[in-house]
């Protein structure tokens, strides 16, 4: 549908900082942008609007970014969810029903995200670093978890955006990653769990003092 494909386009555009928090947002400028009639983009603002990315104003919408406490609370909901996913791809690891293909995949994309974290490419670090957490959430196979952690990411990434910077301890963010893969691949559920929690707290705590430093 092509409402489908405003809502997915426009989405991109918001999440890789084309439209900033506090950027507006009028139907007429987004149908002229994406090239389609304002009926699809009018649907596709609607839910936005529902995702949390934007919110009324006006005859348009403006790109919203969580306030310092809502987004405490994201990361609080995220650790929880992320921990779940993290405990069910370990338990389905042990159970042989994770395919051996898979793992290599998440430890390529995670070498991928240490590599460009280390050579300061942020913007593609982002991109890599949730696609190394959403296959996590993928092998889990728990869709409603994926689907909220989906609308959490988003909003985090969208809140976060201004104070990208290079991470103070990429090493010990890559170095969580490896753990996290470790206990995953050896089917170490509650390993797994404790470690993929305490990887998104310390990832808060560390976008608290890039932001204390914007």
């Amino acid at each position: 549908m092509q409402s489908d494909v405003a809502w997915r386009r426009l989405r991109e555009l918001i999440l890789d900082g084309t439209y900033p928090p506090g950027a507006r947002l009028t139907e007429m400028e987004a149908a002229a942008a994406l090239d389609m009639s304002r009926t699809p983009v009018r649907e596709a603002l609607r839910a936005l609007t529902a995702d949390g990315l934007v919110r009324p104003s006006g005859r348009g919408v403006v790109v919203v970014a969580l306030e310092p406490g809502d987004l405490d609370e994201a990361y609080q909901v995220r650790s929880a969810l992320e921990s779940l996913t993290a405990e069910l791809a370990a338990t389905r690891q042990r159970e042989g029903r994770i395919a051996p293909a898979d793992l290599v995949t998440l430890r390529d994309v995670a070498t991928d995200t240490a590599n460009a974290t280390a050579d300061g490419r942020l913007a593609e670090a982002v991109v890599l670093n949730r696609r190394f957490h959403r296959l996590i959430a993928e092998l889990a196979a728990n869709t409603m978890a994926l689907h909220a952690l989906e609308r959490i990411w988003d909003q985090i990434q969208v809140s976060t955006l201004r104070s990208l910077a290079p991470p103070s301890r990429p090493a010990h963010v890559s170095g969580q990653h490896e753990e996290l893969l470790a206990a995953i691949a050896g089917g170490r559920a509650e390993e797994a769990a404790r470690i993929a929690r305490a990887h998104v707290l310390d990832t808060r705590a560390i976008t608290h003092s890039e932001e204390d430093r914007a």
